[in-house]
């Protein structure tokens, strides 16, 4: 449902994109993941065609959205994530608005049909800036929803909600994303994409740095232990047991063992490091990576490459992340 090829974006000599690919199946929902000033806000306004790339392609069904912008938004609900609102409008009032210019055919209809969705008919009557946040993102959902798009793009969307608002959001999200629906969200809260994402895309210096289902990536890793007496004999015995393709010195004692791609039992694995690192005085032994040790782990890098001038200091287009 969404494709995109190598996929690049410069702002004068700031580098915001950089060769990015990736897909999104029909019915999917996948997390957008990345530290600020990533690339998740320009990759979702490119696919969006809200900004243009300077190479690569976004398709959306088949459909280019540089040749084709209007077909393509037809097929997409974008939440940025600062909802576009007006805060003088009522609820009611603004979400017609939008069915008008996404050009729905009965604007009443499809405007009461995402207010109900998004949990929103008792308070229709009543201006936006009377709202909670929480209200106000939910009025933002409701006109990304409100011409029924194939297509969800979710930008942050429980930024700056209490833990309550959270919740609230994330089981609408869960309800939004089930059938045939496709879904994009980009969120620092990991949380939030275990619970609503089967997979996730993690971009780090507009780079895709992993593409994968979230079980797949959080077990990546066969183990964390750390032993009293390191060193190089203490490393070439554990990185010598069958089935450990990578042995990481993380420093004081502390180990990251990753697992070969044919290593199916894990627990097996764990129990052969610990035989071989005994000897060295084995003091703890974890099991494989959550999907925070994996995130860390993939965005550990230094900041802007200084070859591509850095990061703006001053907010711009260029700072999104």
């Amino acid at each position: 449902m969404i494709r995109v090829e190598q996929l690049d974006k410069r702002y004068g000599s700031f580098h915001a994109v950089r060769q990015i690919s990736f897909e999104v199946r029909k019915g999917e929902v996948v997390g957008l993941l990345g530290p600020n000033g990533a690339g998740k806000t320009t990759t979702m306004r490119i696919l969006c065609g809200c900004i243009g790339a300077t190479s690569g392609r976004a398709l959306i069904d088949g459909k280019d959205v540089l040749e084709d912008p209007r077909g393509v938004k037809r097929r997409i609900g974008y939440l940025p994530e600062v909802p576009p609102l007006y805060p003088n409008m009522t609820v009611r009032d603004y979400v017609r608005f939008a069915a008008t210019i996404k050009e729905v055919d009965d604007v009443n209809a499809a405007a009461d049909r995402a207010i109900g969705r998004v949990g929103l008919s008792d308070v229709g009557h009543r201006v936006i800036e009377h709202l909670s946040k929480g209200f106000r993102q939910r009025v933002g959902l409701a006109q990304a929803l409100v011409h029924d798009p194939d297509v969800l793009v979710l930008d942050e969307p429980t930024s700056g909600l209490d833990p309550a608002q959270r919740v609230e959001i994330r089981e609408l999200l869960r309800e939004l994303a089930a059938g045939d629906r496709t879904v994009i969200l980009s969120t620092h809260v990991l949380g939030e994409v275990e619970a609503v994402a089967e997979r996730v895309v993690v971009i780090h210096q507009g780079r895709v740095v992993a593409s994968d289902r979230i079980a797949d990536l959080a077990h990546a890793g066969a183990a964390r232990l750390r032993i009293s007496r390191p060193g190089a004999e203490a490393s070439a015995a554990i990185a010598a047991v069958s089935g450990v393709s990578a042995l990481h010195d993380e420093g004081g004692g502390l180990y990251r063992v990753e697992a070969a791609a044919d290593v199916s039992d894990k627990e097996a694995l764990r129990a052969a490091i610990a035989r071989a690192a005994v000897d060295f005085g084995l003091l703890e032994l974890g099991a494989a990576e959550g999907l925070e040790d994996a995130y860390l782990r993939l965005t550990s890098g230094s900041g802007p490459d200084p070859r591509d001038g850095g990061r703006p200091a001053s907010p711009s287009p260029q700072t999104e992340s």
